[in-house]
């Protein structure tokens, strides 16, 4: 019976590893935009400065816990190494100004803020008790991430529209909240399996979305954009829809996931 259910958590974490690493490797496409104009064109360094402190905790977490840690840690180990070389490129082309405010973001969270957890739980907690907390804050830290797709959901009621809300991220989302959720349970690791499962709420709830709003008759106007956070953690801007209760789709204009601040230095 243990066999069987460590062969179950293999496939789990495997699974989980590899829909991860497509999460992670996401965002090439705005690098790629980013290295050819050799500019950041307004693109956020926040979600990738979030993105490399999750995977900071969870490795901490996983080299503290050591028993059923190995997949947890590769993945993490992998998302360390992809959101760092997506930091280097955003500082290599981002302006003064923006150059600037990234370093002290990544100051403030992942240096002075991940090191005063790390010091502190290493100094004052000791053994399960020091499990418990880093569970905790990455718990807590995941959930905060899961529920941001909150505002793209308000958005797609109010406007009827799932234009920057694509079907494809958020089944990929949903399908790799189940596989760590199955992994966290089976290994009897709540931590891990309790955010997810806010995650595959969140996922199953924009794909329902999308299903009602798919076939809104929409055309959008260019206005001042609204900034929104995308399911996978990057921010686009999304322009504001006018419903002209015209029977014709072609009309429906696909928003770029490119941020693009028009306050922005270029």
């Amino acid at each position: 019976m243990t066999l069987q259910r460590d062969s179950w958590v293999f496939v789990f974490g495997l699974l989980g590893n590899i829909i991860s690493v497509m999460v992670f490797l996401a965002p090439l496409p705005t690098f790629y935009q980013i290295y050819k104009k050799k500019s950041t064109q307004g693109f956020q360094s926040v979600p990738y400065v979030v993105a490399l402190l999750s995977a900071m905790l969870w490795i901490y977490y996983a080299i503290v816990k050591r028993e059923h840690s190995f997949l947890l840690l590769t993945i993490n180990s992998f998302g360390l190494v992809v959101e760092s070389v997506y930091l280097a490129i955003f500082l290599v082309y981002a302006s003064n100004k923006v150059r600037l405010s990234t370093f002290k973001l990544i100051l403030l969270l992942n240096v002075f803020g991940f090191g005063t957890m790390l010091i502190s739980t290493l100094c004052l907690t000791m053994g399960s008790k020091r499990l418990s907390i880093i569970g905790w804050i990455c718990l807590v830290f995941n959930i905060t991430v899961f529920a941001s797709p909150l505002c793209i959901i308000r958005h797609v009621i109010k406007t009827k529209s799932v234009a920057y809300m694509p079907l494809s991220l958020s089944f990929f989302l949903s399908l790799n909240a189940i596989m760590w959720f199955f992994y966290g349970f089976l290994i009897k690791d709540y931590y891990i399996a309790l955010p997810n499962t806010l995650g595959f709420v969140f996922g199953i709830v924009q794909m329902v979305m999308y299903l009602i709003y798919r076939n809104s008759t929409q055309v959008m106007v260019q206005e001042k954009p609204t900034k929104l956070r995308e399911q996978n953690g990057h921010i686009i801007d999304v322009v504001k829809i006018i419903d002209t209760n015209q029977g014709d789709n072609s009309g429906v204009l696909p928003v770029s996931t490119i941020c693009e601040d028009p306050n922005s230095e270029k």
